[in-house]
């Protein structure tokens, strides 16, 4: 066993030294140097004919190589600094966005056609899928004559929503792409009936709510989008400019109960852009 150990010791020893010699005498034949610098026997260097500036290379006698920057040192840890922030933003996703409403189903003679905004942030998982927090807020009319039925001039159905979205984009490679989306959260949805009052502080009526209820529920909706990436080549542009349409399912409380109307369901169609 000593014997192996001592053989590996020598052939890993020769190896190291192999190689040092190697770099130094690569560095000493790169720089230019007198005779009297050569530290090497056998090797001849010729005297310049004119007086040269030194280099930096040239200056260091023993041709010894500058020592390399240490993997923590303050230059590494500031870029690797830089390169991990960088990676983090990359993968944040953030998107706003405004459109319109049109009711369907259970909704048509209760409320009318409105217009929505909704912003979210997310993470990219990758160039395919992208996971999406989002908030969108719908304001929508209420017909006539479900307004004379509630005694009112004038009325509203807000509803407030906040749910995870995945995102699954089929062609993220494609400048122009298609994505599927959908997922489901919290709505909370509130009909108002208002009529006109005189006056506010600068002699103008205003709007004031003379009845009206709510709910909180879990809702779901799922859709269709279209993207056109902005910049970038070979699909590593970050910024898209998207249109989507999606259908959205709310568990609203039967028109049997105090504060409901049946369930709730509209196609919200939304313009925006998306990073």
């Amino acid at each position: 066993m000593a014997s192996q150990r001592f053989i590996s010791l020598m052939w890993h020893g020769s190896c190291c030294g192999f190689a040092a010699a190697l770099v130094a005498s690569l560095a000493c034949a790169q720089s230019t140097v007198s005779h009297g610098d050569s530290s090497l026997p056998g090797i001849s260097f010729t005297e310049p004919t004119s007086h040269q500036p030194v280099s930096a290379a040239g200056a260091n006698r023993t041709g010894a190589l500058p020592a390399a920057p240490l993997a923590g040192g303050s230059d590494g840890g500031q870029n690797g600094g830089e390169h991990q922030h960088f990676y983090s933003l990359s993968h944040l996703a953030i998107e706003g966005g405004a459109g319109f409403n049109a009711p369907i189903g259970n909704d048509t003679p209760y409320i009318t056609w409105g217009g929505n905004f909704t912003g979210g942030v997310g993470l990219h998982f990758s160039q395919r899928f992208t996971l999406l927090g989002e908030f969108q807020f719908t304001d929508n009319k209420l017909p006539g004559a479900f307004v004379t039925a509630g005694g009112g001039q004038g009325g509203n159905a807000h509803i407030f929503s906040m749910t995870a979205d995945p995102v699954l984009d089929l062609f993220p490679k494609w400048t122009n792409s298609v994505y599927v989306t959908g997922g489901g959260g919290y709505y909370h949805k509130s009909t108002n009936f208002t009529v006109q009052e005189c006056c506010d502080f600068e002699g103008y009526p205003v709007n004031v709510t003379t009845n009206g209820f709510s709910s909180n529920q879990v809702g779901l909706n799922f859709g269709l989008g279209f993207t056109h990436r902005l910049g970038g080549v070979n699909g590593d542009g970050q910024m898209k400019l998207f249109g989507e349409a999606r259908y959205v399912y709310i568990r609203t409380p039967p028109i049997t109960e105090t504060n409901g109307l049946g369930r709730t369901e509209l196609i919200p169609v939304t313009f925006g852009v998306r990073w």
